[in-house]
């Protein structure tokens, strides 16, 4: 077994993206992510890799389009202001059908907002932020354990589908440290048949591109795209059940406001309440299927979130609104404590919406 050391959550980022053989990093500085890219500063040059602190978050994320033509494993991080800036970039990059890692560190908003965690990107990452029908893969850590993982992971799913990946973090998470076991990744680049790194007249010229002047073509593309999110959907959505087996009510949280919950419902437990807990790990694919499940057997359920409220459409969504679905948030940088949580659990259990 590895041996744990103990990391903040921004430097488990980044060590697990070298571990998973990315060798280019492009960025800029933005509190609450900041040391992902002070990290890949210091270990980039020492590996034979890149590490370029571009003059703004735009430039960053046409550097990672540039690399992410050639095949090679490369990655970004800012935080929501930068994601922002971010996403025409992201938009190309989702249109030309390039894998990438893109890592947002939320912070509180709209606007230059705050510098505390939040989950109020919720919308932008998981229903395509920039222009045009595209997805992005997004995962969504709860522990240190898991930025580390899930780096890994979201390197593989986007080279798996053509299709950039997100981790969804937020200000805590970021700066949080935690035991880790860094993952051991035996990554081997593979010859591609789609990248742009010079043909030497052995192979067909390939063009990486998301222009298409004729809408015949484009319309082609688009639902061929769409086919892969398709089957995304149907085998990548992930999800941790919780005390579910035998459940009357849901909570549904992911993130640090799983972690919160998680205690909440133990809590409740104790008071004679059965409540469980679906924390959806994949933001998109929504884990849709454990969650019209629940809606067959619970009285209703409760969404845990770091925003005004939107992940709570989607589990509305997937529950088709078999069942009431009520909403216990903090916003601006607040986290719910274990307490407010249980007494929006208990509210519910009263039948209070």
């Amino acid at each position: 077994m590895a041996e744990k050391v103990l990391m903040k959550g921004n430097e488990a980022i980044a060590e697990a993206a070298i571990k998973a053989g990315c060798r280019h990093y492009f960025g800029y500085p933005i509190t609450p992510q900041t040391e992902v890219a002070a990290y890949m500063a210091k270990r980039m040059p020492k590996i034979g890799g890149v590490f370029l602190q571009a003059e703004s978050e735009i430039s960053a994320i046409n550097m990672v389009y540039g690399v992410a033509g050639t095949g090679m494993r490369v990655m970004t991080s800012s935080s929501s202001p930068g994601i922002s800036l971010k996403q025409e970039g992201i938009s190309y990059i989702a249109g030309a059908d390039l894998p990438a890692l893109i890592v947002n560190v939320q912070r509180g908003g709209p606007g230059l907002g705050g510098i505390q965690p939040s989950q109020s990107d919720y919308f932008q990452a998981t229903k395509g932020g920039g222009h045009g029908d595209y997805r992005l893969i997004v995962l969504a850590p709860a522990s240190v354990q898991e930025m580390a993982d899930m780096t890994v992971l979201a390197f593989d799913l986007a080279e798996k589908y053509r299709v950039p990946s997100m981790l969804l973090a937020d200000g805590t998470m970021g700066q949080m440290m935690e035991p880790v076991e860094l993952p051991e990744v035996d990554y081997k680049p593979t010859e591609k048949d789609w990248t742009v790194t010079g043909t030497q007249m052995k192979r067909k010229h390939n063009i990486v591109n998301s222009l298409y002047l004729l809408p015949e073509e484009l319309e082609k593309t688009n639902l061929e795209r769409f086919e892969r999110y398709k089957t995304i959907e149907e085998n990548e959505a992930r999800y941790e059940s919780f005390m579910m087996e035998d459940a009357e009510y849901c909570v549904v949280a992911f993130g640090i406001a799983s972690r919160v919950s998680k205690n909440a419902v133990i809590a409740a437990r104790n008071m004679g309440i059965k409540v469980g807990m679906i924390r959806p790990i994949t933001l998109w694919p929504f884990p849709k299927k454990p969650l019209a499940e629940a809606a067959e057997k619970v009285k209703g359920f409760l969404s845990v979130e770091l925003s005004m409220g939107q992940m709570i459409e989607d589990v509305k969504l997937a529950i088709e609104c078999k069942k009431p679905v009520s909403l216990c948030n903090r916003v601006g940088g607040m986290i719910p404590t274990p307490e407010q949580v249980l007494e929006s659990i208990k509210k519910m259990a009263g039948g209070e919406r």
